[in-house]
């Protein structure tokens, strides 16, 4: 049987493009090498090597020609001379984004550039779609992330963020395993939608005959693995939400859910900023960012200040559990907060936390002792009555995560879980199911446990200075292309307004 790799049987025409080029090194290695450094204007340095990437520039005059060759290692300079370059003029008719495969000695041109001088090459990939005339013109938001593969060649640094996004995700890899979790996969389908107050995707299970929910977040599964013994596991996995889209907002996004036995939610505050500072340093190599033009330090030990200090200190407001329901209407009528008549008294701080505090916190601050009315899986806080051990670290205006000191006592989730249920009955969409798979897992036994959740693509976002959530998501949400009409990239594109901004 023939090789793939080697091309076509013996006695066969030869294809016009190559199944395989080995041996190539980067472009942007050759350009950066400092073994050509001394070189001198119009010398060569005998070294051969083979390049590949896309045409990104491209300059005959006469009997030569000036290309660059882009790699996502960067970009070196090609130099053809007719009469040394194989099929001179084919390569003097080269596109801008054709994929080539270049050899040649590594030289220095008169006018100073270093460049591989080609001697041979192969035409890869044509181009057949334009990126616009020099690359120009990929400014369309919507257009770039609905084709990223032309905004990751025309929009330079928008490679590089997915590149910290890689190092991101493998840091915080690397810190959870030294800390000695484990890293599980749970399901994606859910009998029920369940951990978190969200609207779930549904779809049909066939054999089956039943339906399931596309996950929302992944703590129930989690949580009984930690009944069966996996002391600290973590799991990095995509959760979907059916939700509306914003700058902060995608219904499909990434999470980082981690569980540690015998720990709390102070514990979790620990590890919380010692992952993000850990990851910040490790992949900038600080941790004193600019984020939207303002300074951001996320070292150790973060502030950590209760909901009603924070919205005392943003509005001079006092709230509190105590001060009971028609005073903390009357307070939140004065801000300008709108509430809903079913609204409870942790409700309404919540909703008055949101409005006028939340966005105006730079940070980093861990926003502690949530109501207990707001969270159905936390544990009772041990001093304050009618509030839980629940926190939010928030950074630049928004929240990073979510903590708790977990729920463990079965007979009490299962009544927070009954009155979720009362309210999804009512019409509240987000509110949550009653789960009898994890109520039974919690009667076999859960010990005292720790919880915390990152948004993995709001950390990306911190870090790469990106204010909308699609910048650091390959393919974001969009609404379906409508066929018909042309683009500077090509036909076949509309350009459409972005969403409407609501929550997620």
């Amino acid at each position: 049987m023939t090789d793939p790799t080697e091309g076509p049987a013996p006695g066969r025409e030869a294809p016009a493009v190559p199944y395989r080029l080995a041996g190539t090194v980067g472009a942007g290695t050759v350009a950066a090498d400092p073994a050509y450094e001394r070189l001198d204007p119009g010398a060569s340095s005998g070294v051969v090597v083979s390049v590949a990437g896309r045409i990104m520039r491209s300059r005959p005059q006469g009997r030569i020609a000036f290309a660059e060759v882009r790699d996502w290692t960067g970009a070196v300079q090609l130099f053809a001379q007719e009469g040394v370059a194989e099929r001179f003029e084919e390569f003097t008719r080269l596109n801008l984004g054709d994929w080539i495969g270049a050899t040649g000695e590594v030289l220095r041109t008169k006018r100073g550039e270093l460049s591989v001088g080609v001697a041979s090459w192969s035409l890869l990939a044509e181009a057949r779609r334009s990126f616009g005339d020099k690359w120009r013109g990929v400014h369309d938001v919507e257009l770039r992330h609905r084709q990223r593969e032309v905004d990751l060649w025309a929009n330079e640094g928008v490679r590089d963020t997915f590149l910290v996004r890689s190092k991101v995700v493998a840091e915080l890899r690397r810190l959870l395993a030294e800390r000695g979790f484990v890293e599980v996969e749970t399901p994606v389908l859910h009998p029920i939608a369940g951990g978190a107050h969200a609207k779930p995707f549904v779809t049909h299970y066939n054999a089956l005959h039943a339906d399931f929910y596309l996950r929302i977040a992944l703590e129930l599964y989690l949580k009984r693995l930690l009944v069966g013994g996996f002391e600290r596991v973590f799991e990095l996995g995509r959760v979907f939400r059916n939700e509306g889209l914003s700058p902060r907002h995608n219904p499909e996004f990434t999470m980082l859910e981690l569980y540690q036995a015998y720990a709390d939610y102070t514990d979790m505050m620990a590890i919380t900023e010692e992952l993000v500072a850990g990851v910040a340093q490790s992949v900038l190599g600080t941790t004193e960012l600019t984020y939207q033009g303002r300074a951001l330090d996320l070292t150790p030990p973060w502030r950590r200040a209760t909901m009603e200090q924070l919205v005392a200190e943003q509005t001079g407001a006092e709230v509190s559990l105590e001060l009971g329901v028609a005073e903390l209407r009357r307070r939140a009528e004065e801000l300008g907060v709108p509430v809903d008549a079913s609204d409870g008294p942790g409700k309404i701080i919540l909703e008055i936390y949101e409005k006028t505090t939340e966005p105006n916190l730079w940070g980093p601050v861990f926003v502690i002792d949530y109501p207990k009315e707001v969270s159905p899986l936390a544990r009772d806080h041990r001093s304050r009555p009618g509030y839980v051990e629940r926190f939010e670290p928030v950074v630049a205006g928004r929240e990073l995560g979510n903590a708790f000191s977990e729920l463990v006592d079965p007979d009490e989730q299962r009544r927070r879980l009954v009155a979720q249920a009362a309210e999804r009955a009512a019409g509240d969409e987000e509110a949550m199911a009653l789960d009898e798979e994890f109520l039974r897992a919690l009667e076999h036994g859960m010990p005292p446990t720790g919880g915390l959740g990152i948004g993995v693509d709001r950390l990306v976002m911190l870090l790469t200075d990106k204010a909308n959530i699609r910048e650091v998501i390959l393919f974001p949400a969009l609404r379906p292309e409508h066929r018909g009409g042309e683009s500077a990239v090509g036909p076949d594109v509309v350009h459409e307004a972005p969403g409407p901004e609501s929550g997620g």
